[in-house]
This record gives structure tokens, C-alpha cells and sequence, in this order.
């Protein structure tokens, strides 16, 4: 049967096709060799209380529009001034209005870590993240089969990434414990169905080993959400919707932050 994720990633993969005509490998490989250190994101996310990875999000398929985001960099600035440890910078096109140049605007105003957020399922994502300046990258153990999720866990350590590895299911968080993720995510959202589970990462948060980053992502709409999964063992929570659309991201992480 065919899920909203196949749907998704077979856009993706066109998408990815396109660019991969325009841009080469090669150039790649030169710009990743010209570019500074990335960031470590792991002080951030270790740090006393509960850490905030804020999201840079104009539309999901769950809820379409969100926000306008003339400037993704002006968000990003505000976001980092809230405190945010980390900067999530989505550069799907088709269905959440991103692209790899929110990416390079953002990186070029802000000094903080950031995340490619996509579907990853190529080596050469993962270069063009690097090259684009991202320090960590999203990888999802839904869409990543076989030996594929190892594999390109080796390549974003190789390339100074440090990999985002998300999880839905007991199995899927079984999988990102065995290749030694570091920073383990659990998604609330099930993006085969789109449907939202708060109640998962509870669940899940238990198997995770306790040398990971544990990193709760969906259904915060507000402080008390945060402080929930803080509660459930999150050390970080990653915040898209409550933020673009709360008129002032920057007060917004504060109190997620002071939960």
C-alpha cells in the first residue's frame, strides 16, 4: 500500500534528480573541502534544562500553510536570539515550500548549529548539506532500508554532520541505537499516515541509550507541551508550527526554554 511518505519521497527523488544535473558531485566535494569546521551541536543540546531546536517552516502535508517567511534568515536571527540550540531549516520544495537557499541565507546570518531538514536517503544529500552549512543532518530510519541507514550514518560523521537519527517505532529506535547514533529523535508525527501520537515519545524515550541526545519532535503547541516532554526525558525539543505562527518566535523559545 501506498503511504504519504512514498508519495513524498518520490518528489523528493525528482527533485533531488533536477539538481543533481545542475550541480555535480565533484563541485560538491570543493565546496565541502573550502568550508569551515561544522559546529558541534551536542554542548547545546547537553546543557542544563531543556534545549530547543527551532524550526524555519513555511507549510507541512498535515496542515499547509503555516506561516509567510519572506526572510527565513530574519526568523533564524530571532530564533538564536531566544536561545535556541540548534536552527531546523527545512529544504523540501514540493510540500514544505523549502529549498537549499533558506539554508544559505540562514547560515550566513546565524552563528548557531544547523539542521538540514529533509528526506535524506542519498550520499548526496548529505554533501550538499555540508556544503550549504549545515552542521547536522535528518535522517529518518523510516525511509532508510537496509544497510542505507548505517551507511550514510558514516558518511555525515566523515563529512563533520552529526546525524539527527529519527525514530517512530521500537524498532526503528532499536535500529538508531545499533549503528551508535548519538542524537536519537522520536517523532510524535507517523509519516506514513501523518497522524500525531503524543503519547509515543513516552513510550520510546526509555530505549533509548543513555549516552544519546534524546530529541522529541511533533505536537508542541505551546510550554506545557515542552515541559511534558522534558518531564518524559527529552533532552531537546524540536518546535516548527507554535513558533512561526506565534508572532514573536524569540519571547516564545524563552519560555520553552524555562519550563
Amino acid at each position: 500500500m501506498t503511504t504519504v511518505l512514498d508519495g513524498i519521497l518520490d518528489g523528493v527523488l525528482e527533485d533531488l534528480a533536477q539538481r543533481q544535473r545542475e550541480v555535480s558531485l565533484d563541485e560538491l566535494r570543493a565546496r565541502v573541502a573550502d568550508a569551515p569546521p561544522a559546529l558541534d551541536p551536542l554542548p547545546g543540546f547537553r546543557a542544563d534544562g531543556v534545549s530547543i531546536i527551532a524550526e524555519v517552516k513555511r507549510r507541512s502535508p498535515s496542515k499547509g500553510a503555516l506561516a509567510d517567511i519572506p526572510d527565513p534568515a530574519k526568523l533564524a536571527a530571532e530564533y538564536a536570539a531566544g536561545g535556541a540550540a540548534a536552527i531546523s531549516v527545512l529544504t523540501e520544495q514540493r510540500r514544505f515550500d523549502g529549498s537549499l537557499a533558506d539554508l544559505d541565507a540562514v547560515r550566513a546570518e546565524v552563528a548557531v548549529p544547523l539542521l538540514r531538514k529533509d528526506f535524506i536517503v542519498t550520499e548526496y544529500q548529505l554533501w550538499e548539506a555540508r556544503a550549504h552549512g549545515a552542521d547536522l543532518a535528518l535522517l529518518m530510519v523510516v525511509s532508510l532500508d537496509g544497510d542505507q541507514l548505517g551507511d550514510l550514518y558514516g558518511l555525515a560523521r566523515e563529512l563533520g554532520l552529526m546525524p539527527l537519527v529519527e525514530a517512530h517505532t521500537e524498532a526503528e529506535v532499536a535500529r538508531a541505537a545499533e549503528i551508535g547514533a548519538e542524537v536519537i529523535g522520536i517523532n510524535a508525527r507517523d509519516l506514513t499516515t501523518l497522524q500525531v501520537d503524543q503519547s509515543i515519545f513516552a513510550k520510546l524515550s526509555p530505549l533509548i541509550p543513555d549516552t544519546a541526545v534524546r530529541v522529541a519532535e511533533s505536537g508542541v503547541a505551546g510550554p506545557e507541551d515542552v515541559a511534558d516532554y522534558r518531564r518524559q526525558g527529552a533532552d531537546v525539543v524540536l518546535v516548527g508550527e507554535a513558533l512561526v505562527k506565534s508572532g514573536d518566535p524569540r519571547s516564545s523559545i524563552t519560555k520553552f526554554r524555562a519550563v
